[in-house]
């Protein structure tokens, strides 16, 4: 890129970076540091203000940067990926938001714990948590990576390096000064923008075309180099039996997996009732579902206006779809405006990136201190002490995330995020649904439930195409593939629900009746929740 894109881009990420700061700062002084401030920012927002703030953390840069990117060089293959993340919805309205609202009061382990023995329980769900965070932070962060190789001209690793460091240690300040308040905040500002600058470019797409979408198509058929079969399934999981499988196994873990996300699952604790936190899922539908219909506009316009072969050879995982696309409509890379375009939307899309990896962070260091923290320290913890490991944890998962993310640099965002939907359907779905709905659920059904979908689900990606035996693997030069398929949840969502009804059916202590009938009481009415 030219040096007029870098200066503007670069003065667009530090007035983003700087308003939010502001925001941190402002929120800091102005907050009482109780655990309630901290993890849900004293249950205050309106269902507006949560249904922007959900929208702007499920929106990452797996669906503006990764989404777009895939349909770009797969076509209706890559379509799954919209339709999987809008769908997932229905499964939270209609059976996790009021529920989750009226059992919990921080984290997922809240509900579950609710009617069985603590300790074990929650240091199961905090450690499945945790798992799944981490996974969506490094999706993250590759798109940080992606975002700036491309605006510095991709020649540069150590700017990427550089630049996944300096996101790692922004969420971290971000998290461990403002807590979930100023997060929220960050959020619906970071939603705004993204919205405005998918709207832009959909509008900006459609006029090439005069509105008609069959010429858009079309041409994005002919420039894909697939003709006819980028319109039709089969390009990407359609070859043989594995990767039909594979389109399966990835459409399961998208459709299941959003109801276990625990920085999804924290919003919900951030509204003072249960019926603010259904209406705050209906705002979010409203915003993530046009959202998704964009992405496809987006992504067909990539591939007819840049060339799937551009796209491909600026990364190979697509990532940088949308910047060139913007690049093209705003007039080309010597023009005026397309420096303006291209910049606004990796501003947008930088912005993205820091506003989602500050809301997954706090969920996640929520969950080592109220969840792992708390339970072996019970007794002594008190609700100041939770508040100061929390901002500890988020430093040491700021690292974590920081140094996976440097390993899987080249995959595509959309498909890491895919994996942590699969690890969340796989562990944490079971043992939500079955504390909710099922009245003999043991502890050790509970249990068993959580590490019986999280270690088939990581060993199974651990074996896959995914870390060795392919030239496209993290590990290239090496080869342990013994599982075929690149997504596991056509296998580890079933053993987790399967493993949480042999762990009740075995167990030697039979579940609470009591617990479970007042449980069941406050999830629907509401009545004792926090």
């Amino acid at each position: 890129m030219t040096g007029d894109h870098q200066t503007l881009a670069l003065v667009l990420f530090g007035a983003f970076v700087a308003v939010t700061l502001g925001i941190t700062t402002y929120v800091s002084r102005n907050r009482h540091g109780s655990a309630e401030e901290f993890y849900a920012g004293g249950r205050l927002f309106s269902p507006m203000e949560n249904g922007f703030a959900i929208a702007g953390d499920y929106m990452s840069a797996a669906s503006f940067l990764g989404i777009s990117g895939l349909i770009a060089l797969y076509g209706y293959d890559g379509l799954l990926y919209s339709v999987g993340f809008l769908v997932a919805w229905l499964v939270v309205l209609f059976l996790v938001a009021e529920l989750v609202r009226n059992c919990g009061r921080f984290t997922l382990a809240d509900v579950v714990a609710a009617r069985m023995r603590e300790r074990p329980v929650r240091i199961a769900a905090g450690t499945s948590s945790v798992t799944v965070s981490v996974l969506y932070l490094v999706a993250q962060m590759v798109g940080a990576g992606s975002l700036v190789a491309l605006l510095l001209g991709g020649t540069s690793e150590a700017a990427q390096t550089w630049t996944v460091i300096g996101v790692g240690a922004l969420m971290v300040i971000y998290v461990s000064m403002g807590g979930m308040r100023a997060t929220t905040w960050i959020q619906i500002v970071k939603a705004v923008l993204l919205m405005a600058g998918a709207i832009a470019l959909t509008v900006l797409v459609l006029m090439r075309f005069h509105g008609d979408f069959d010429q858009l198509l079309r041409t994005a058929a002919d420039r894909s180099g697939h003709g006819g079969q980028f319109l039709a399934p089969g390009l990407k999981y359609g070859g043989d039996w594995t990767s039909r499988f594979d389109f399966i196994s990835l459409g399961l873990a998208l459709v299941l997996g959003t109801a276990g996300l625990p920085h999804i699952l924290s919003r919900f604790y951030t509204v003072p009732t249960a019926r603010a936190a259904r209406r705050s899922v209906v705002w979010s539908i409203g915003l993530i579902g046009s959202f998704y219909l964009m992405t496809i506009v987006l992504g067909f316009g990539a591939a007819a206006i840049v060339g799937t072969d551009a796209v491909r050879g600026s990364n190979a995982a697509g990532n940088t779809a949308v910047p060139l696309l913007a690049l093209d409509l705003g007039g080309g890379a010597d023009s005026t405006g397309g420096t303006v375009l291209f910049a606004v939307v990796a501003a947008v899309a930088f912005a993205t990136i820091l506003a989602v990896v500050a809301g997954i962070t706090l969920a996640s260091s929520a969950s080592v201190a109220h969840d792992l923290y708390a339970s072996l320290r019970r007794k002594n913890a008190k609700p100041r002490s939770e508040v100061a490991v929390a901002r500890v944890a988020a430093v040491g998962i700021g690292a974590v995330a920081i140094g996976l993310g440097l390993v899987a640099r080249d995959l595509n965002v959309a498909f890491l995020v895919g994996l942590a939907f699969a690890v969340a359907a796989s562990a944490n779905l079971p043992v939500l649904l079955y504390s909710l709905f099922w009245r003999q659920f043991t502890t050790r059904g509970a249990v068993w439930s959580v590490y019986g979908g999280l270690l088939p689900a990581l060993v199974l990606v651990a074996l896959s195409p995914v870390v060795s035996g392919s030239p496209t693997s993290l590990f290239p030069g090496v080869d342990f593939q013994y599982f075929p398929l690149e997504n596991p949840g056509i296998v580890s969502i079933p053993l987790g629900f399967l493993a949480g009804w042999f762990g009740t059916v075995t167990s030697s202590d039979p579940a609470d009746e009591a617990k479970h009938a007042e449980t069941e009481v406050r999830s629907l009415t509401g009545a004792g929740a926090a």
